[in-house]
């Protein structure tokens, strides 16, 4: 058993304070002890937001390691998380965006314990994405919780997004993680042991985070590596400009289902095992995605 709990390490942009609140509890739950964060704040994130997530977090007893404002270059995730992990030090680190709950199937000690054991220096992820019954991108309440929110989840950055859905979770501190924590060059995660990574993304005000990225990353206000992240983008709000405004979570293609941060999905184990070890970069060929860019990410977890 691991007798220290690994670092949280997460660079957090103008979420809610409610939802920061939620995800510190979650990990805290989850045995985290240790919280590593850094605020990024783009331009447009007016004075009194970013006071109050400060002092949000703070509330919860975590002092931000820094915070950065203006443009969100694809690579200033990267750069800022990784000067938190430096920062770390030296054990395991748990990679987590604010939108982001991990979901294992034992304690995290013992799932720490499993990888050293069989020679892995990183866990893997697979995103699960979370949406409301309706498909509406709503809002929440803190009193409710976000199963009760969002009780729906189901592989819509797969499928729909055509993005990377695979995540690196957890990963030891002299291993180099991609952006976007997506993969780790020259680590591969056992594919037996996914962890389930609700991502509650598709809540009020992503729309226009979405149009925004598009908009900055277009006219190189915001530098990007790949068209990849704009391309994604795009194809979500293309896909409810078609649909009256929502996420079409009856598609069967998407394989929306209940489901909870209290237990592990139904048959995630083989779920997640067909898609991490399938996947591949998206190549157009549908109809609605002819004129689409196809999004540039290796093939491979390996790198």
């Amino acid at each position: 058993m691991l007798s220290t709990p690994p670092a949280l390490i997460a660079v957090v942009g103008p979420v809610e304070p409610a939802l920061l609140a939620a995800w510190v509890r979650h990990y805290q739950w989850l045995g985290v002890e240790r919280f590593l964060i850094a605020f990024h704040f783009p331009e447009h994130v007016p004075d009194q937001q970013r006071h109050e997530l400060q002092a949000a977090s703070r509330e919860l007893g975590i002092i931000p390691t820094g915070t950065s404002t203006g443009p969100w270059h694809e690579r200033t995730n990267t750069q800022l998380r990784d000067a938190l992990r430096h920062r770390a030090g030296p054990g395991w680190h748990l990679l987590a965006d604010a939108d982001e709950f991990q979901q294992y199937p034992a304690p995290l000690g013992e799932v720490i314990a499993q990888a050293e054991k069989s020679g892995h220096r990183v866990v893997g992820g697979l995103m699960l994405d979370r949406t409301s019954a309706s498909g509406r991108l709503t809002g929440w309440r803190p009193e409710g919780g976000l199963d009760l929110a969002y009780p729906l989840g189901g592989h819509l950055t797969h499928r729909l997004l055509h993005g990377d859905p695979r995540k690196i979770v957890l990963a030891r501190h002299d291993v180099t993680v991609a952006g976007g924590n997506h993969r780790a060059p020259g680590q591969r995660p056992d594919a037996d042991r996914i962890c389930a990574v609700h991502h509650f993304k598709w809540r009020s005000g992503v729309l226009d985070d979405l149009r925004r990225r598009v908009e900055h990353f277009s006219t190189g206000t915001w530098q990007e590596e790949t068209p990849a992240v704009r391309d994604e983008a795009d194809r979500l709000l293309s896909h409810v400009g078609r649909h009256g405004g929502v996420i079409n979570t009856s598609d069967p293609r998407f394989a929306f289902r209940r489901v909870s941060l209290d237990r592990m999905p139904f048959n995630w184990p083989s779920e997640a095992r067909s898609i991490v070890t399938a996947w591949r970069p998206h190549v157009a060929h549908q109809p609605e995605l002819e004129t689409m860019k196809a999004p540039t990410h290796s093939s491979s977890w390996k790198g």
